[in-house]
C-alpha cells in the first residue's frame, strides 16, 4: 500500500460488537486510507475474553468491508514484547512494587486532597525489609515510577489534552500486562502511527504517550472519536435494545444498511465505504456523541435518518 505507518482498530473480544463499536472502526478505516496508511486489526485479549467472540467481531467487521491488511495478531502472544519493554524501564529504575489493594487506591483517592482515579505513590518509598514482609502476603503489581505529573498531546478531534499522570500500573498483581503498556509497545512494533478510538479513552492517551517517551518510541498521532450513547446519556450497550448486526438482522436489516447508518451519523454518502472515502474529510467530523435509538432508528427494514450529532465550526490543529 501506498504511504507508510498504519492505523488500527483493536476490539476487545468481549462480545458482539455494537453500533458504536463498529462506528469507530469504520472512522479509523477511513483516517487509515484517507492518509495512505494501512489498517491493521488487534484483538486486545490480556483480559474478559469470551469464548467465541474474536471470530464474531472479525465477522462482524467482514461484513462492512473492514479487514486487516495485515495477518491479525493477539495480545496474548506478545508476553515477550512486554516483558523486554518491563526490563528495560526496571533497568533504569523506573519501576517498583506495589502491594495495594483496588480498595487501597480508593481510600486514598477519596482521602482529603486524594485526586480520584489518581495513584498517591504509596508504595513508592518502601524500604527493601518492609517489600520483602508484604511479599509474603500479597504478589505485588508493578508500577511506572513516572516522573512528572502531567503530559500533554495534540488530539485531531479534541485538541491539546493535558491530563494527569501517576504512578500507573505495567503488570499486575496477577500477572497479567495492563493495557497500558501493551498497547505501547504493540502499537510500535506494528508501526502503528495513527491511534483513532472512543473518546472514552482520551486521558490515558497522554499516559501511553509519555510512557512511549520512556521507551524511546514515537507517540502516534491520536483521533478520539465521541461515544455513541443512549437517548439518556449512557454509553451504549447491548441492553439498550437491537444495537448488534445479530440483532439487526433479525429486524431485516443487512450489514451494508445498517453501515449506511453509521455513515450518515458521520454526514458521510452511503452505498459503500469508498464512496464516504471519497467525501471524508476529518473537519467534518461531528464533535458531540451520536445518541442512538434504536427504536426509532432501526424501527423498519428501510431505517429513517439517524440523528446526527449537531454540526461544529472547529478547524482541526
Amino acid at each position: 500500500m501506498a504511504g507508510k505507518g498504519a492505523g488500527r482498530f483493536a476490539p476487545s473480544p468481549s462480545g458482539q460488537l455494537h453500533v458504536g463499536n463498529l462506528r469507530t472502526a469504520v472512522v479509523a478505516w477511513l483516517f487509515a486510507r484517507s492518509t495512505g496508511r494501512s489498517f491493521l486489526i488487534r484483538v486486545e485479549d490480556l483480559d474478559r475474553v469470551r469464548a467465541g467472540a474474536e471470530a464474531e467481531q472479525l465477522a462482524e467487521l467482514s461484513a462492512l468491508g473492514l479487514a486487516s491488511d495485515e495477518p491479525v495478531i493477539r495480545q496474548s502472544e506478545q508476553a515477550d514484547r512486554y516483558e523486554r519493554a518491563l526490563e528495560h524501564l526496571q533497568a533504569r529504575g523506573l519501576v517498583y512494587e506495589c502491594f495495594c489493594t483496588r480498595r487501597d487506591v480508593a481510600e486514598a483517592a477519596s482521602a482529603p486532597h486524594g485526586r480520584p482515579g489518581f495513584y498517591p505513590g504509596t508504595c513508592r518509598g518502601l524500604s527493601e525489609d518492609e517489600r520483602e514482609r508484604r511479599r509474603t502476603q500479597r504478589r505485588p503489581a508493578l508500577r511506572l515510577a513516572s516522573a512528572v505529573g502531567t503530559w500533554s498531546i495534540e488530539d485531531l478531534l479534541a485538541g491539546q489534552v493535558t491530563a494527569p499522570v501517576d504512578d500507573f500500573v505495567l503488570r499486575r498483581n496477577d500477572g497479567v500486562i495492563a493495557y497500558n503498556l501493551a498497547v505501547v509497545v504493540d502499537d510500535a512494533a506494528q508501526g502503528i502511527d495513527q491511534v483513532v478510538r472512543g473518546d472514552d479513552l482520551l486521558d490515558s492517551a497522554p499516559r501511553q504517550a509519555y510512557l512511549a517517551s520512556l521507551l524511546g518510541l514515537p507517540a502516534p498521532t491520536y483521533a478520539h472519536m465521541p461515544l455513541a450513547v443512549s437517548p439518556e446519556g449512557r454509553r451504549l450497550a447491548k441492553r439498550d435494545g437491537a444495537v448488534t448486526l445479530e440483532d439487526l438482522a433479525r429486524l431485516g436489516w443487512s450489514p451494508l444498511a445498517v453501515l449506511d447508518v453509521i455513515l450518515a451519523s458521520l454526514g458521510l454518502p452511503g452505498g459503500s465505504l469508498g464512496a464516504a472515502l471519497a467525501s471524508f474529510d476529518p473537519v467534518r467530523l461531528p464533535r458531540n456523541p451520536w445518541v442512538v435509538d434504536p427504536a426509532a432508528l432501526f424501527s423498519t427494514p428501510a431505517g429513517p435518518a439517524c440523528k446526527p450529532s449537531a454540526p461544529t465550526d472547529k478547524v482541526l490543529p
